[in-house]
């Protein structure tokens, strides 16, 4: 299934990196690289909520820091784009280790909580800031090559992608992560060190979310904190990722591509009608959390009998107790395994 579902993303970007090719519309390139960028803040969201199990309410707020630090860098300091780029990244990984101490010492409603006030404490401070613009914003050199965009975009996602899904679905450190979202006792209990492992996957949520942000700067031209510092992408964030099915890599892109998809439809012909558009998403999200609790990539991969590194299982009794004691069980040892390997956390 994995070795299937790997050639099947590998043919999807090779598909995508030849559109251009056939598809000279600048306003369907442009709606394309909004499309690949959500994918990427989806997957991104994913490493956190879906694999180590922390709902974070301010991942858009190192969309923001990676934009403003970009776009400072550039217009302060002359820096060309790609080293502002790298640059932004960097401060993004910063910002998120200093934000991880505090935060992920919490847990549940509480980490929530916490990292949603940061990321509204984080645009109160781009208001005031004469760096930043305040209110006004910024506005950054244009570069009227939508092709530059869609690849460096592409590019940045499928990098990504790919490496998300080596190191948590091949790699020790994905069975670590889901460990601590099963039982974070438990996994303390074998050897590993829960807040460590916490921090590493929040910077690595962080830094490609800092990244996209930095390429939306100085592909939209302009940025201010209404834009990039909002709720905006944090809430649409989660509902992609629920509505394709948390804790896995191929979920958060199909809902990113069906959510956008019927964003881009609805405003598009029903622009005048905005509140039908936000009644319409949260029922449909309450729809998915009642009767597809696992997403539609959950659900799929739950009825053709694979795991995809979903939570929970639809079998009842004791075929289900049986499954999970399985389960944990398989989990502990491979946990026990990769502490003796690597000395101990």
């Amino acid at each position: 299934m994995r070795n299937k579902i790997i050639s099947w993303s590998i043919l999807a970007v090779i598909a995508m990196s030849v559109v251009p090719l056939f598809v000279s519309d600048t306003f369907v390139l442009r709606i394309l690289t909004e499309a690949i960028m959500w994918i990427g803040l989806a997957i991104a969201f994913d490493v956190l909520a879906g694999y180590t199990g922390y709902l974070n309410f301010g991942h858009g707020a190192f969309f923001g820091i990676g934009a403003y630090s970009t776009a400072i860098l550039m217009v302060q300091a002359n820096w060309p784009f790609v080293m502002a780029l790298f640059a932004g990244a960097v401060i993004t990984a910063l910002c998120a280790l200093a934000a991880g101490f505090p935060t992920l010492r919490l847990r549940g409603a509480y980490f929530a909580i916490a990292t949603w006030a940061l990321s509204l404490a984080i645009q109160q401070l781009a208001l005031i800031l004469t760096i930043t613009g305040g209110p006004d914003g910024m506005r950054l050199p244009a570069l009227l090559n939508p092709l530059y965009f869609f690849y460096f975009m592409l590019g940045a996602v499928t990098t990504t992608f790919f490496l998300f899904w080596f190191l948590l679905e091949h790699a020790p450190f994905g069975l670590k992560l889901k460990a601590i979202r099963e039982d974070e006792l438990g996994a303390q209990s074998l050897g590993l060190n829960p807040t460590r492992l916490k921090i590493q996957a929040f910077v690595l949520s962080a830094v490609p979310t800092g990244i996209l942000g930095g390429i939306y700067a100085y592909w939209i031209t302009f940025i201010d904190p209404a834009s990039t510092l909002s709720d905006l992408v944090s809430d649409q964030a989660l509902v992609m990722v629920v509505f394709g099915g948390m804790g896995t890599l191929i979920g958060p892109v199909i809902g990113a591509v069906l959510i956008f998809a019927f964003k881009t439809v609805f405003w598009a012909y029903l622009s005048d009608f905005q509140l039908l558009y936000l009644i319409i998403l949260g029922a449909v999200i309450a729809l998915c959390v009642v009767f597809l609790p696992n997403g539609l990539w959950g659900t799929i991969i739950t009825r053709n009998g694979g795991n995809g590194g979903m939570k929970k299982s639809r079998m009842i009794g004791p075929k289900r107790n049986q499954k999970n004691a399985d389960k944990t069980q398989k989990l502990a040892g491979a946990l026990k395994d990769c502490v003796q390997k690597e000395g101990g956390e």
